[in-house]
């Protein structure tokens, strides 16, 4: 598996587009302390974690249409960011926000319900959830008392592995494995195929598409040793 990371920008410039854009993508800086393959997963996870908990803002489509992957082999992810890439040029904010409201929210509930007790189990607020909960707390995480989703919704998970995968944390490859492997392995597939077939998908096939591929990249990294 080749290292592969976002294409280095300046760090003012990713913090001032941080300010407009939304509190996840500030873990966008470069740290010369991590490999380019540790950079890449926590921009990855932190990406797709602001992607898949609100519709992007204009800056955000301006921010995908300009970052390349620093690649060497003509990889499925980077077609796929290709593709992703194409869609925020393509994208209206106003349609992505609705395209999002439709899968997501709905009136009563979305198209998709990205929660991992409703994949595996078919109920919200089930066994999974409570599962997660308990290592949330063992990993020092506390709910913020103003979120309303549950801690299982796919957004939440990807920035809770952007933060795992960050050395500050402490949290070795080990655990990331453990905490992948107990809460997303068991549903992410299922959910990127979800968002892919969508006809309402637009934007967020391209995004579906992009996670599967990273999430299959994850699997396969958190499997060794």
């Amino acid at each position: 598996m080749s290292d592969i990371a976002l294409q280095s920008i300046a760090e003012d410039a990713v913090k001032n587009l941080a300010k407009e854009v939304s509190p996840e993508i500030a873990t966008l800086t470069i740290d010369s302390r991590l490999s380019p393959l540790q950079q890449f997963r926590i921009d990855a996870y932190a990406l797709l974690g602001s992607l898949l908990s609100q519709a992007p803002s204009q800056p955000l489509l301006n921010w995908l249409q300009a970052i390349e992957l620093n690649d060497d082999q003509q990889s499925g992810m980077r077609e796929a960011w290709s593709v992703l890439q194409l869609a925020a040029e393509r994208a209206d904010p106003e349609q992505v926000a609705e395209e999002y409201h439709q899968l997501f929210i709905g009136i009563g509930r979305g198209e998709l319900l990205p929660y991992g007790s409703w994949y595996m189990t078919g109920f919200l607020m089930e066994q999974p959830l409570l599962i997660l909960r308990q290592d949330l707390e063992r990993l020092g995480f506390e709910r913020d008392p103003e979120v309303r989703e549950p801690e299982d919704h796919i957004a939440a998970l990807c920035q809770v592995m952007a933060m795992l995968v960050n050395p500050d944390t402490g949290v070795d490859r080990s655990q990331q494995g453990q905490f992948f492997e107990r809460h997303m392995a068991p549903w992410w597939s299922r959910f990127t195929e979800d968002l892919q077939a969508s006809s309402t998908a637009h934007f967020y096939s391209a995004v579906g598409r992009f996670a599967e591929l990273f999430f299959e990249q994850e699997a396969q990294l958190l499997e060794k040793p």
